[in-house]
């Protein structure tokens, strides 16, 4: 759906055009989101465009708002980067975003992170709490080492590694994760843990906001998540003083380890869904393959 005219939009917002995010747009983005202190970059936001369908709201040529979202497959999608200028809250500009956002998306189950002002919006459009989700940052204290599984061994993923990775990465989510993994990993580094041959869990890091952040880490099923907290670790060692960031789903129960990193948990919020039961999206959708950590809250 394009929002090019404001004919039929609430005397509230008049004066208010509502169109399609372009690439000619990050800079706007970029400032709104500096003015709200969120530590994005402008790369970040650039990343966040070339991977997203996203929508603006513009006042007389200037940006004040943004909304995007990122499909996965046929049925399913994710949204986030829901910003609105504090100048210009409280005149339903953020419903309206929202509104295009989930136009463009139809009857797809869509996901996403709230913040703590946006949850009420967020719940009168229909959508539910399905799980927790914790904000990890903060700069690197002695890093602990973390003893790999008997027979295992880590190793730097290269781009012959992608296909397996995908997969992996999709069954952790439960989500069609082939073309936003595929610009990830070429965006980012990756490194890979396996056994046998097999490749039984891989994380990666990238330049984001303040410093790097470590996500997806997706890995199988281990006592005491060792295979999660190596992959992790492995990012860690030798980053002492640096400054990363990581968000957890709150039932990998990671956070008092990551706390003992130097990454304190910051945020907790809630994740939710529209289109579907929040029950049957409750807990991990995989049994065996794990998400321990997520791309981005957005882009989840």
């Amino acid at each position: 759906m394009k929002r090019e005219s404001i004919a039929n939009f609430p005397s509230s917002t008049a004066g208010i055009r509502y169109r399609t995010f372009t690439p000619a747009d990050v800079p706007a983005a970029h400032a709104l989101s500096m003015a709200l202190a969120w530590p994005y970059r402008q790369e970040d936001w650039q990343f966040s465009a070339e991977t997203s369908t996203g929508f603006v709201a513009e006042e007389k040529g200037v940006v004040i708002g943004t909304a995007m979202c990122w499909k996965f497959g046929a049925d399913r999608a994710s949204l986030g980067h829901v910003i609105v200028s504090s100048r210009h809250q409280g005149r339903g500009i953020g419903r309206e975003l929202m509104k295009a956002v989930l136009d463009e998306l139809g009857s797809r189950v869509t996901f996403l992170h709230a913040t703590l002002a946006g949850r009420p919006l967020y719940e009168k459009l229909g959508f539910s709490e399905c799980g927790w989700l914790d904000q990890c940052h903060g700069n690197v204290s002695k890093a602990l080492p973390v003893a790999l599984l008997e027979g295992e061994r880590l190793c730097a993923g290269t781009s012959a590694d992608f296909p397996s990775l995908i997969e992996l990465a999709s069954r952790a989510c439960g989500l069609e994760r082939r073309s936003l993994l595929m610009a990830l990993l070429q965006h980012g580094e990756s490194v890979l843990l396996e056994r046998d041959g097999e490749i039984v869990g891989f994380s990666v890091l990238r330049r984001f906001g303040r410093g790097h952040v470590i996500g997806p880490v997706v890995a199988l099923r281990s006592h005491d998540d060792a295979r999660a907290k190596a992959l992790i670790g492995y990012w860690l060692s030798g980053r002492e003083g640096e400054f990363i960031r990581i968000d957890v789903p709150v039932e990998t129960g990671l956070t008092d380890w990551l706390s003992g990193q130097g990454l304190k948990r910051v945020d907790t919020c809630p994740k939710m869904v529209l289109n579907a039961s929040a029950t049957e999206h409750r807990g991990a959708p995989d049994p065996v393959c794990r998400l321990y950590a997520l791309v981005s809250q957005a882009m989840l």
